[in-house]
């Protein structure tokens, strides 16, 4: 490809894409303006709703001079504390449902049935069997983090092509390096889209079991300031929060685009071994 058409492929596909900045962008400037000019012009006391830039002068304060950071690196620890539990746990349980049709049958609905649970009402039981602390919230998250894990790994794993599973056992695969080294990079991101989305939710597991079960993350500031009549320091926290959530689905989102671009790296070397084998085969 020359570089005025890998200029052009670039520029078009940043067309394509820019809506998709755009748009949301918009609309937020807008929704801020909005909100700013409401408070401004007194429709709405700014005790009950502050405006955008006095939130703002809050947040800069409290991450430069307030208890914020501290708080949110606790609740960091719980969230990926639960998140890494609840990986030990649904991703095997994912794959024995997908590949042994008893298990499925048998655990398929319990595991529906406890969503029905709401997770406020586990964290009291938590309590009363482990205490209190850093283990029971972090069970809390896994708990709230384990549905999503284990569904995207059972469709993953479903959805692997029985093509490749059939030639990998021609090959001579055992059971161990067909799992190792087929199965896994196929579902891999399937899997990981699930861990994105547990991740996310263990943030507000950790919350949750803040409120019920004490702690000393972002739960408890929310407490402390809902009890001080602080909308403000209420605000500030949710930003954070926000951020918080953004960030380490982020951060799982840049791995999974890593993970694609090493298997489209690692297919087109072995499309261009097998090409370049099959040209020698064809000279000789």
């Amino acid at each position: 490809m020359t570089g005025t058409a890998r200029r052009s492929a670039v520029q078009r596909a940043a067309a394509r894409h820019w809506p998709r900045v755009a748009a949301p962008a918009a609309l937020a400037v807008t929704a801020l303006t909005v909100w700013e000019l409401v408070v401004r012009a007194g429709l709405v006391r700014e005790a009950f709703l502050p405006a955008p830039s006095s939130l703002a002068v809050r947040f800069g304060h409290e991450l430069a001079n307030g208890p914020l950071l501290a708080h949110t690196g606790v609740t960091v620890s719980e969230a990926l504390l639960g998140t890494l539990f609840a990986i030990l746990v649904a991703v095997p349980l994912g794959y024995l449902i997908a590949r042994v049709s008893w298990v499925d049958m048998a655990v398929t609905p319990y595991v529906t049935a406890s969503q029905a649970i709401p997770a406020v009402a586990v964290a009291p039981l938590l309590a009363l069997w482990i205490g209190y602390g850093l283990t029971p919230i972090a069970i809390l998250c896994a708990v709230v983090a384990f549905f999503p894990m284990l569904i995207t790994t059972v469709l993953g794993v479903r959805a692997l092509p029985r093509d490749v599973l059939e030639a990998a056992r021609l090959d001579g695969a055992s059971w161990w390096q067909s799992l190792v080294w087929v199965e896994s990079p196929i579902a891999l991101p399937s899997v990981l889209a699930g861990i994105r989305a547990g991740m996310a939710l263990s943030v507000t597991g950790a919350v949750v079991g803040e409120f019920t079960m004490g702690g000393r993350g972002l739960g408890m500031l929310l407490t402390l300031y809902r009890d001080a009549n602080d909308t403000a320091g209420l605000f500030a926290t949710l930003i954070m929060l926000a951020l918080l959530a953004v960030g380490l689905f982020t951060v799982l989102r840049v791995l999974e685009a890593v993970v694609r671009a090493r298997r489209r790296a690692r297919r087109m070397h072995r499309d261009r071994d097998a090409n370049g084998s099959a040209a020698l085969h064809l000279t000789v």
